[in-house]
């Protein structure tokens, strides 16, 4: 009977019903019949109001379980591309926005579309549409190497579709394709690295703030805003940003060859409209996705492949840890419950 010292509305009321017909049973001797008739009644409403709540309890916990499970489900199946489409077709990845890790346009998700779109019997030709201001360049070199790997082994051609923006690490990508197509108001281009912060020490100074930075290490700390700056550490990170754009200008004029119409500016990290852009040799012609698809590749069905962070995907991410605890909780408390 431990279970009836739950302060619950109806082991309240039973509690307070036995120890009322208790007093009178006391007062008079034996209790009546009906008194403890009316007791036995309560104490097991008691007990079986409660139950009803525990189970009640149980089913909502078992129901998150459910509705987290089903969300990861639902994430695995939206985010998959088509495994095997027979029929002739145009195959798209988009990349589209920062070009990031953990971003939807990020070397994890990109590469994996790609495959699945190389791989597709039924795919003609794989499209790069491409509508992205730059990022990483190590995300872009992850993806521009993937894409020369597959173009290698399955024999198929690659052209990149540019919308409002190819720039920086984007175009890294598109140089890959076989082919560039861009509207003649797109911006191309943006070919060099920049590693970008601020300084706040002369603002600290005039604040009377000291800062008090401990390091093992003469450099560990030479991009912490708040100290100063050594011409030595500042030469180190432009030796640095001159390799990593070397790497870029050796990727692009590998990827355009002799189309390249070379101009000083050309690497200076100027952008350009899509037209200067094919005047300049950094594209080859314009055009959009329904026209590559229809008079280049001669397959004007076109089948998306680009893996996607879903909605689900996104909830499962936010809400997955503390789900997943609950769940955990309602797992353990169910053989308890029978």
């Amino acid at each position: 009977m431990n279970d009836l010292n739950h302060t619950d509305p109806a082991t309240h009321d039973a509690a307070q019903a036995f120890d009322a017909v208790s007093a009178r049973a006391s007062d008079g001797g034996n209790a009546p019949g009906w008194e403890r008739t009316t007791l036995e009644k309560l104490a097991f409403a008691a007990l079986e109001e409660q139950k009803s709540a525990r189970r009640w309890k149980t089913f909502i916990r078992l129901s998150w379980l459910v509705f987290f499970i089903a969300l990861v489900g639902l994430a695995m199946v939206r985010g998959a591309a088509p495994s095997d489409v027979s029929s002739p077709h145009t195959a798209v990845v988009e990349i589209k926005g920062e070009i990031a890790s953990g971003a939807d346009a990020s070397a994890e998700f990109i590469n994996a579309a790609l495959r699945s779109a190389f791989e597709d019997s039924g795919s003609k030709a794989v499209v790069l549409l491409i509508n992205s201001p730059g990022g990483s360049p190590v995300q872009a070199g992850m993806m521009n190497d993937e894409i020369l790997r597959l173009k290698a082994l399955h024999k198929k051609p690659v052209y990149a579709v540019v919308e409002e923006s190819c720039a920086s690490a984007a175009y890294y990508i598109a140089v890959s394709a076989d082919k560039i197509y861009v509207d003649k108001a797109s911006i191309v281009g943006s070919i060099g690295v920049l590693m970008d912060g601020f300084g706040f020490t002369g603002l600290m100074d005039k604040l009377g703030v000291e800062r008090r930075l401990l390091t093992a290490g003469e450099n560990k700390g030479f991009l912490d805003p708040f100290s100063p700056q050594t011409e030595k550490q500042r030469a180190y990170a432009q030796t640095m940003l001159n390799q990593i754009h070397q790497q870029f200008i050796a990727v692009v004029k590998e990827g355009r060859g002799d189309r390249l119409k070379e101009t000083p500016d050309m690497f200076s990290g100027l952008f350009w409209s899509g037209q200067q852009a094919v005047e300049l040799g950094l594209a080859d012609e314009l055009g959009n996705l329904d026209y590559v698809a229809r008079e280049v590749v001669k397959a004007e069905d076109i089948i998306d492949y680009t893996r996607r962070d879903n909605v689900a995907e996104r909830l499962a991410k936010k809400f997955g840890a503390a789900m997943g605890a609950g769940a955990m909780k309602a797992f353990q408390a169910v053989p308890a419950l029978h």
